[in-house]
């Protein structure tokens, strides 16, 4: 075993959830994410001898999870900006679903609700919104913290077209949260925070719980930049696998996946 392979062995484990949390976000689909990260894994130990050093090696494997995940989401369409909706919609339709959700929520050790859990929540399903650059940008630089030169290398770009993909990433999400999230703009038309929050939290104050997140309490003296980094960094600092909610919060992506699939499916063939 060279040195490259023992480095390997030992340094992946320090950032496989992580690995695994930034595939879940780009695919929306947990068995696919731990899929992709063993096979990123595997292909990253049958490669070692390739490895040159001219990145580090998290950097490395990260590029070769990055291009697995694009390859499976090739012949995938960008979800629409109207997501939240469309998906809400078929969620108050589907008794199943919340009796699944309940099921969970009194159930699980991970069933917990918490309105920063759905924020997260909320940040993949409208990062699902971005071409597969812009996302990957985005979550590699904006949560993930790559330095640009590092994100550059993950895909295989210039650190100016990472910039420009970060720049239109970063519009168009702030541009969607600003229309829709009543948390920033009191006019904003999605509440599903407060809403879910109402649901499986009865007796849980929504707006004493917002004030506990330095996002929602200082939406009115921030600005719309500064508020999209707080959202990273809510984001940041939640393993999707092993929060308190994670059960709860896969359970609700898992089934805004399959809506988006047979709504995109159904928007193509109309």
């Amino acid at each position: 075993m060279n040195s490259n392979s023992e480095k390997l062995d030992q340094e992946f484990p320090s950032y496989q959830t992580q690995l695994k949390s930034f595939i879940l976000r780009i695919t929306a689909d947990k068995q696919l994410s731990e899929d992709i990260v063993q096979d990123a894994y595997i292909k990253a130990v049958d490669k070692i001898e390739s490895f040159r050093g001219e990145s580090s090696l998290k950097t490395w494997v990260f590029s070769i999870a990055a291009n697995l995940a694009k390859d499976k989401l090739r012949s995938k369409k960008q979800w629409p900006e109207e997501v939240l909706d469309v998906c809400k919609k078929a969620a108050l339709g589907n008794r199943e679903f919340f009796e699944e959700a309940m099921a969970i929520r009194h159930s699980s050790p991970q069933g917990e609700f918490e309105i920063k859990e759905h924020i997260a929540f909320c940040f993949t399903c409208i990062g699902k919104t971005l071409p597969i650059e812009q996302q990957l940008c985005v979550l590699l630089k904006e949560v993930y913290q790559f330095r640009t030169k590092e994100v550059a290398q993950i895909l295989g770009i210039s650190e100016a077209m990472v910039k420009h993909h970060l720049h239109l990433g970063r519009t168009k999400m702030t541009t969607i949260f600003e229309k829709r999230c009543s948390i920033i703009n009191k006019k904003g038309m999605c509440h599903q925070c407060t809403e879910l929050n109402a649901i499986f939290n009865p007796k849980q104050n929504a707006q004493e719980e917002l004030t506990k997140i330095k996002m929602a309490k200082d939406a009115e003296n921030l600005d719309k930049e500064k508020l999209f980094d707080l959202r990273a960094d809510i984001v940041n600092g939640i393993d999707p696998f092993e929060s308190n909610a994670a059960e709860l919060q896969l359970h609700h992506l898992e089934h805004n996946r399959k809506v988006m699939e047979q709504y995109i499916e159904k928007a193509e063939k109309n």
